[in-house]
């Protein structure tokens, strides 16, 4: 039996197109492009390593369901195998779903977020079978196809199969390296309320004549968008920081135990200045523990090229609030529903997109610990433990509902470009991740 090393060195070429192979599918929940054929992917590639794998439907994409080992552990992985859309198309280097390698990367839709993370622990346990033997514990394995969507109907399946899911602890998708090449272990994510404000004024659009005597359906939305944030970016929807959990003394000491460089932060942002110039401590409470209310577009009226003189009678923003402990999605519309009314704009309308809650772990729970074993194993240093995510995900019905521990930890690095044209990984941190999945089994199953 070889070793675990020389494995990984024999069969770095398959890996490598088992990955390609991966990503070059499409699997594009928001148009349900290719959704059905990565799921059938996904579960040959369970099914090759001797998962029991079942698809579950859901009304939209199916979930898929493994479990493989045994032992007096269990270990619960979160994955998702859906990638965001691909355009702007032309700013590709190379088209996004034939995966390119240069530069010792491997660059595609989708290979960062997630299908990266997910190729990687499936090759991490083929590995650790074909080399160690049999698994120490027991994997259980969630991979949903709706996650760039909001995962809408993961809720549902988390509480149909509550009994089933019970695990010690979760490996969540994504995460990596930060500016400073430092692995990073998240212990949380904040939760979202995504909506739109809409507007409606007359029956059709007017000749903006008619302004001086009509209203103005984008005018009203902007007076309304007004209440919502001073010119020092705090929120002003009434009693809103009622709701807002300010850090714990463990989650704040994470805070200042976190190494922060501000000037590598602004150019990876590209950025002149933080809100408020503010500065170390505070940046990153603002970060991980600020409330956020986020105009993400507005769009009304007449943006052609040219001239057109319009009164538009209707006009709309799309919102993303992210929520922090203890803000919930029902709590964010209740709140602005009712600031809105107090102000006179009742004719506002708030149309709720998706919510999710934001979701903490315990931060001295053994998940942790032997994540953090597994990084000064493979990486020689410590990493560094981050308690909540300044994004948002699908955490709170699958994991802390339950009560179930859970880190974020993957195979990204800052310049992946998740979301983006010319999303990447590095094939040196896929196999490190490789040799992270290997460590952390182990250290999971003892401690």
């Amino acid at each position: 039996m070889p070793t675990f090393d020389t494995f990984l060195t024999e069969q770095r070429p398959r890996f490598i197109d088992d990955l390609k192979t991966l990503v070059a599918q499409p699997s594009v929940a928001a148009t349900g492009q290719g959704m059905i054929e990565t799921a059938g992917l996904v579960q040959q590639r369970l099914e090759r390593i001797g998962a029991t794998v079942q698809q579950i439907p859901t009304g939209g994409a199916p979930i898929i369901y493994a479990e493989i080992g045994s032992g007096s552990r269990t270990l619960l992985i979160y994955n998702h195998y859906d990638v965001q859309p691909p355009d702007p198309i032309d700013l590709w280097t190379t088209p996004p779903f034939e995966p390119s390698l240069r530069d010792a990367k491997v660059y595609a839709r989708g290979v960062s977020d997630n299908k990266g993370d997910l190729s990687c622990r499936l090759h991490a346990i083929e590995a650790w079978q074909k080399t160690i033997g049999p698994l120490p514990l027991k994997i259980k394995w969630v991979i949903e196809g709706e996650e760039e969507i909001g995962s809408p109907h993961l809720a549902a399946f988390a509480q149909q199969y509550a009994a089933t899911l019970q695990a010690d602890g979760c490996l969540w998708e994504t995460g990596g390296k930060n500016e400073d090449e430092r692995m990073t272990l998240t212990m949380g994510l904040k939760g979202i309320q995504y909506l739109e404000l809409r507007v409606r004024g007359g029956e059709r659009d007017l000749h903006s004549g008619y302004a001086a005597i009509a209203p103005s359906a984008v005018w009203r939305l902007i007076w309304a968008l007004n209440t919502l944030k001073d010119l020092n970016d705090e929120i002003l929807i009434d009693h809103y920081y009622d709701h807002v959990r300010a850090p714990n003394e463990a989650e704040l000491a994470m805070l200042k135990a976190m190494p922060f460089d501000e000037a590598k932060r602004l150019a990876a942002l590209g950025i002149e200045r933080f809100i408020n110039d503010e500065h170390g401590l505070d940046v990153l409470k603002r970060l991980y523990y600020g409330p956020t209310v986020t105009i993400c577009g507005i769009q009304s009226g007449y943006t052609g090229e040219g001239m057109k003189t319009v009164l538009p009678n209707t006009a709309f923003a799309k919102i993303d609030c992210r929520l922090v402990p203890d803000l919930t999605p029902e709590i964010c519309l209740s709140l602005l529903r009712a600031h809105l009314d107090r102000r006179g704009f009742g004719d506002v309308e708030i149309v709720p997109l998706n919510g999710e809650h934001p979701a903490t772990s315990a931060v001295d729970a053994p998940i942790v610990a032997a994540c953090q074993a597994a990084v000064r194993e493979v990486y020689g240093h410590e990493p560094v433990l981050i308690p909540l995510s300044a994004g948002s995900g699908p955490m709170y019905p699958l994991t802390t509902a339950f009560g179930i521990p859970t880190v974020m930890a993957g195979v990204t690095y800052p310049g992946s470009r998740a979301h983006a044209p010319d999303e990447n990984i590095r094939l040196d941190d896929y196999f490190e991740g490789i040799q992270f999945i290997r460590k952390l089994i182990e250290m999971f199953a003892r401690v």
